[in-house]
């Protein structure tokens, strides 16, 4: 039985372990520099590391990931906009790249940078960077608001019919009416059997009520909001049976082409 285990850092940052490597996507600290943070102690004890850079802005990217260089152990994907001189991989839309265990591919976004689809020991994982419907339905002109629409739907087409076992997705309230426009077309759209929201803006709320009205048959969804105490487990055993998460505590006031499986298992467990 093969296990994908996702740690929340904050904001867009994951920790994505599979069978020793270790997979950090998108982090950033805070604006503190403290919420979810990794050190290289931290990432000492998996076996390969790969650490991920969708875009260049600041909440997804800090220049402390470099304290944690390691040659030939810790590796460094980026997306193309990632300026100099800051070292790694640097990945357009529709590049692959073979790093460790794992065969990456750039697919595109909507706003900086590019978004990841990770193959590694039989597991599939797609983290969107800031690909997303970026709509503001509020203010914008009906003109910008189809423009944003194709514009998605053009990035999210590659992905249709891939099988992903794990995908996280921004879930951005800032847009006001139909924030979570783009996330939910996704999730009907490619079918992952577990998608975990992002990019809420530190609003558990927003993540927990899109959970509560966007799992599916085909989609098991899971809110993950506290940094480190929260993890979701995907087992992949069979294709039938149905993800199962614990519940989230409320929170406080304001290129496989298979046929996408069944999550067997997710649930949240604090470490």
């Amino acid at each position: 039985m093969r296990e994908i285990q996702v740690s929340y850092l904050n904001h867009s940052g994951f920790r994505v372990v599979v069978d020793g490597l270790c997979m950090v996507f998108d982090y950033w600290p805070g604006e503190d520099g403290q919420r979810g943070k990794l050190t290289r102690a931290d990432l000492s004890g998996y076996d390969q590391v790969i650490v991920f850079v969708s875009h260049g802005h600041p909440d997804h990217f800090t220049p402390e990931i470099y304290d944690w260089v390691e040659p030939d152990r810790v590796h460094y994907v980026l997306g193309y906009d990632v300026p100099e001189p800051y070292l790694g991989h640097r990945l357009r839309p529709g590049q692959e790249l073979r790093v460790a265990s794992a065969f990456i591919t750039a697919y595109g976004s909507t706003d900086a940078g590019v978004s990841f689809l990770v193959r590694c020991h039989g597991a599939t994982v797609f983290h969107a960077g800031d690909l997303n419907l970026w709509h503001w339905r509020d203010v914008s002109t009906t003109r910008e608001i189809e423009a944003a629409e194709r514009a998605f739907h053009e990035a999210v087409k590659p992905l249709e019919g891939l099988s992903i076992d794990v995908a996280f997705f921004p879930v951005d309230p800032r847009q006001g009416s139909m924030y979570d426009a783009g996330a939910g077309y996704f999730a009907m759209a490619v079918k992952p059997r577990l998608m975990i929201p992002m990019h809420f803006q530190g609003r558990d709320d927003v993540a927990l009520e899109f959970v509560r009205l966007n799992r599916s048959r085909r989609t098991e969804m899971v809110a993950l909001t506290r940094p480190f105490a929260s993890t979701a487990c995907l087992l992949q055993e069979t294709a039938s049976a149905e993800a199962n998460p614990s519940p989230e505590p409320a929170p406080e006031p304001p290129q496989a082409q298979d046929a996408p499986a069944q999550a067997e298992e997710a649930h949240e467990t604090e470490e």
